[in-house]
């Protein structure tokens, strides 16, 4: 059975881009007569904000945007995390560098905009050091085709580096606990903003060494305000509200539609645009 999710962290209010790929998602799963389920991904206490969760989920119902089953939490899920790092011990090593001391050493960025390690601490620490994050390996490239960028390439080594799976400060890494948590609940489709599109190689490299499956992607434009900037509450994004629902479709490329219902029924996730941002329809 077709199964998707809408995974939000709770950082604030949802603003037009987390709707529309939280459309695009319900859309997707009700056109295929399939589940789709929330998962809030809170294991970043620093960045989340008070009541944000409640918040989004009290949204989501105004919206009409229900979803199927239990609404799962990552903070609750942590055993899951561990276990699976247990499981990659032979592909894991402590690494001692600071961001600041990355920064310093590494000219490179990755696709997201991160240094991309260099290895210092991959054939061991260095002596004075001690372990603060925990990196997995990474060798050889990721090829997959996204249902709407097309095909997608990357060189783990060169593009990205061995990455972080638990963070300095004990909290596990984005990369892990999406896997994990896809995994557990039979997420069978992502659909997703494209600004996560450069984390999918990293994920599917975490798939084939922890024997899981690779559920189907597809990444939609990511919504970027009038100075190019992704929208989020960072860059000042407005709450959203049931009357951005029919501009949201438009930006999805979908025909319009009377109601939520009609919309599914009209539902064609090849008329997404093939980009990988762009600004709101006004």
């Amino acid at each position: 059975m077709h199964t998707g999710r809408f995974a939000p962290s709770p950082t604030g209010p949802l603003h037009f881009g987390s709707l529309a790929a939280a459309l695009a998602g319900w859309l997707e799963a009700r056109a295929a007569g399939g589940r789709w389920l929330v998962r809030i991904e809170d294991l970043d206490p620093p960045r989340e904000q008070p009541g944000a969760a409640d918040e989004i989920l009290r949204t989501l119902e105004r919206l009409g945007l229900y979803w199927d089953g239990e609404v799962v939490f990552q903070s609750r899920r942590r055993a899951l995390y561990e276990e699976s790092l247990n499981n990659l011990r032979e592909f894991t090593y402590g690494c001692g560098c600071s961001r600041r001391e990355i920064a310093d050493s590494s000219l490179l960025l990755a696709a997201d905009g991160a240094q991309i390690y260099p290895g210092t601490c991959r054939g061991g620490l260095p002596c004075g050091k001690q372990p603060r994050a925990l990196r997995l390996k990474v060798a050889g490239s990721i090829e997959f085709v996204d249902r709407a960028q097309g095909r997608v390439r990357q060189d783990l080594e060169g593009e990205v580096g061995d990455f972080v799976l638990r963070r300095a400060d004990g909290q596990f890494a984005y990369q892990l606990a999406v896997v994990v948590d896809d995994a557990a609940q039979g997420v069978t489709d992502v659909v997703r903003g494209a600004d996560l599109l450069g984390s999918t190689a990293r994920q599917i490299y975490l798939q084939r060494l922890l024997g899981l499956p690779t559920p189907r992607y597809l990444h939609i434009p990511a919504a970027i305000d009038a100075a190019g900037e992704k929208l989020s509450k960072q860059t000042g994004a407005l709450p959203v509200s049931v009357s951005d629902l029919p501009t949201v479709l438009q930006f999805l490329g979908q025909p319009p539609a009377s109601d939520l219902q009609e919309a599914a029924r009209n539902w064609d996730a090849s008329l997404i645009p093939a980009r990988r941002a762009m600004a709101p329809p006004r």
